[in-house]
């Protein structure tokens, strides 16, 4: 994105005050996204996209500094870089939550007469695991569910057709190992499908 600044001239007013601002506004946005996702990858375990990330974020970054230094007279360049910075975290989450990484716990509590849901998660090939309570109201049943985040919503939609009115619960989980997951897709059209539905309008992050 900088590297088209060396065919502006660099005594153009409307480079030194409107092109050059933009290009570190924007860069600076692109960065701290790839630095955001890069951070939520090294947390998730992904050791093989964690420095991809790193070398694009570090890249952008070297090339958006070396533009400050030559343009120190120019307050609207240290403007516009700490409007990307502020701007990237936003985006960087954003993205983040679109990619749907990772891995959740989802808990859920319902009365013991409603049944019909265990049995729809594990028709799905959900792991499910569940104990006897009690609650506020009487006997409760509490269900737990090890899924993919990109699976939480499919879980969701079941338990809000089971019972709309049972308490759910999702949490973020660093690890896990073995266990009974639904089977996973390879890369390929039915992937980039789900990761480009992931994008859309009006679904948002959990």
């Amino acid at each position: 994105m900088l590297a088209a600044v060396d065919l502006v001239s660099s005594h153009s007013p409307l480079f030194t005050w409107v092109i050059l601002p933009i290009l570190i506004f924007l860069s600076r946005i692109a960065d701290v996204s790839i630095g955001t996702v890069r951070v939520i990858l090294v947390s998730r375990r992904l050791k093989y996209l964690a420095p991809v990330a790193g070398f694009f974020e570090v890249l952008i970054w070297i090339l958006v500094i070396g533009q400050i230094m030559k343009n120190l007279s120019s307050p609207v360049c240290y403007v516009a870089y700490a409007g990307g910075f502020a701007a990237g975290n936003f985006v960087g989450i954003l993205i983040a939550e679109r990619l749907s990484i990772g891995t959740v716990l989802i808990r859920v509590i319902f009365p013991k007469q409603v049944n019909g849901l265990i049995a729809r998660l594990r028709e799905k090939r959900y792991g499910v695991t569940c104990i006897d309570g009690q609650g506020a109201n009487g006997p409760v049943q509490i269900v737990f569910t090890i899924v993919p985040r990109r699976e939480a919503y499919a879980v969701i939609a079941l338990i809000q057709e089971s019972y709309p009115e049972a308490f759910y619960s999702i949490e973020d989980v660093d690890f896990v190992e073995r266990g009974v997951f639904p089977v996973r897709r390879r890369w390929g059209a039915g992937a980039v499908a789900d990761l480009v539905k992931s994008f859309r309008p009006g679904k948002s992050g959990n």
